[in-house]
């Protein structure tokens, strides 16, 4: 059976399928050696290049879609690499094999709490998508005096550089850590995914934002007791729930042990996985401070 070459290229976690095409278009991809145009169907047999790398061929039933959920710090970018040496959020993620993981959306440098991983492109591209409007809540707390009008502007609706954005829901969180005079921690919700949106519609206001993390992602809420830079796979109950949010078929299959009390990581392995990897970027870091004092 050959099936659409954008679609293979999408399922490997290369992007959408419209994107995909975009890069058929661009003369990037081949198969065998030879540049294809859009239209192309592929086989196992065929080897597919994109800007000269192999893409290995999955065939719908060969993805088993795994969900992390990551506790995400501040400080680390979601990007796979980084030319300043910056922490990324994949490195600390378990090593898989024939496949890779990836993000379901992203969250900036300053912000923290949940973050979704997936070896499934097609979910990432249908979880990511707009026309879902998946719910993300975020714990965010201000900087600023805030009263009842601005609330009701922010429910309604206020103008950004790209469009009208608001809140679905706002609610205040009462005092929590650090939220003392004019710091207040409020919950929000919303269903897109802009670039800083939480941050910008705050900003509109007039009113700064000192912290930001979120806390749930559909009806995936963050563990409370899943330190920063953990990482736990969802169970085939909570991945099949994320799958029909986005009209997708059922997973059967699940690397997690049927007995969850073994399979899940226990909070002290995590801690000790870490620990380990903050000592070894700590390490690290030394290095290259010394490289370049020498220098």
């Amino acid at each position: 059976m050959s099936e659409k070459l954008q679609k293979v290229l999408a399922r490997a976690g290369l992007g959408s399928r419209r994107k995909m095409e975009e890069i058929i278009k661009e003369g990037r991809v081949s198969l065998d050696g030879k540049i294809v145009k859009l239209g192309e169907r592929v086989t196992e047999s065929k080897i597919i290049r994109l800007d000269g790398r192999i893409i290995k061929y999955q065939s719908a039933t060969d993805v088993i879609c795994r969900i992390l959920a990551y506790n995400k710090p501040d400080g680390e970018i979601c990007t796979r690499s980084d030319e300043q040496g910056r922490t990324t959020v994949f490195e600390r993620l378990p090593r898989l094999n024939c496949t890779r993981w990836i993000s379901i959306g992203r969250l900036d440098i300053n912000t923290s709490g949940l973050l979704l991983f997936t070896t499934d492109g097609d979910f990432a591209n249908k979880m990511m998508h707009p026309s879902n409007e998946i719910e993300r809540e975020y714990a965010v707390r201000v900087f600023g005096e805030v009263d009842d009008a601005m609330l009701n502007r922010l429910r309604t609706g206020v103008m950004l550089e790209d469009g009208e954005a608001k809140f679905l829901e706002i609610k205040e969180s009462g005092k929590e850590a650090g939220g003392e005079g004019i710091n207040r921690w409020y919950h929000v919700v919303l269903t897109q995914g802009r670039t800083r949106e939480v941050r910008r519609l705050w900003e509109s206001q007039g009113v700064q934002v000192s912290r930001l993390m979120r806390v749930r992602y559909g009806n995936i809420f963050l563990n409370k007791r899943l330190p920063q830079g953990g990482w736990l796979e969802l169970n085939l109950k909570e991945v099949n729930y994320l799958r029909k949010l986005v009209d997708m078929p059922k997973e059967t299959k699940t690397k997690i042990r049927l007995n969850e009390n073994k399979s899940r990581n226990t909070q002290a392995r995590i801690r000790r996985a870490v620990k380990k990897h903050t000592k070894h970027r700590q390490s690290t870091e030394r290095r290259r401070s010394q490289g370049r004092t020498r220098g």
